[in-house]
């Protein structure tokens, strides 16, 4: 299901957006935004992750062998 999510922009901002939608052939302005989304989402996963690995290289943590281990 989706959902409809309305934003505010300044000028200038919706100009970027449009292009954008053009220079990547995005079809559309929520395709674009969807595709920002998700660039962002994977930004924060990959920081997540390598705040784990340092805790790991720290002695932190603790490193699972199999699921029996998540007990």
């Amino acid at each position: 299901m989706r959902n409809i999510v309305n934003i505010s922009l300044p000028e200038e901002m919706v100009k970027a957006v449009e292009d954008g939608v053009k220079r990547e052939h995005f079809s559309s302005k929520s395709e674009f935004f969807r595709a920002l989304l998700r660039s962002w989402m994977e930004g924060r996963l990959a920081k997540e992750l390598e705040e784990s690995r340092q805790e790991l290289r720290n002695g932190g943590g603790k490193l699972l062998k199999s699921f029996k281990d998540l007990r």
